[in-house]
């Protein structure tokens, strides 16, 4: 039997207006435990908002875990799963030798997983999926006024 908690992770960001005031929220459940997350920034992107609601629940986490972490955005999927491989090896630059959007959130990331073991799980959004439209409410609320 594992000593890492068994963790399940919904992540979701929100934009109004992108860029724009924004919000990230995430439901972690484990057993009969479940905690909500939520927060904001004035100025913001959705891609930005989507990395920091995984950063965030993942920096919850108060020992190491075994997490599902699902995720509506593609963008932080495979950016976590594929491309970041890349990215670190080329200084943080993409194939054409660009800058990496987002960097300092992806190796804000990249440092969390470190501690856990996260399957990254993709879902579609708004699709009844009970998990991701909690999250989904969540960032709503994150986003400031």
């Amino acid at each position: 039997m594992s000593s890492e908690p068994d963790v399940i992770i919904y992540t979701d960001g929100a934009c109004k207006g992108n860029p724009g005031p924004g919000g990230w929220g995430a439901l972690l459940m484990s057993g009969e435990h479940r905690r909500e997350l939520f927060g904001g920034e004035r100025d913001t992107t959705n891609n930005r908002m989507e990395l920091t609601a995984a950063i965030e629940a993942l920096k919850a986490l108060k020992r190491n875990c075994k997490v599902r972490l699902f995720t509506d955005s593609n963008y932080v999927k495979q950016g976590i799963e594929t491309w970041i491989h890349g990215w670190k090896r080329n200084g943080w630059r993409t194939a054409d030798k660009k800058p990496v959007k987002n960097a300092d959130l992806w190796q804000l990331l990249d440092q969390q997983c470190a501690a856990h073991s996260v399957e990254w799980r993709w879902v579609k959004g708004h699709a009844n999926d009970p998990g991701n439209e909690r999250a989904d409410a969540l960032a709503n609320l994150g986003v400031p006024s």
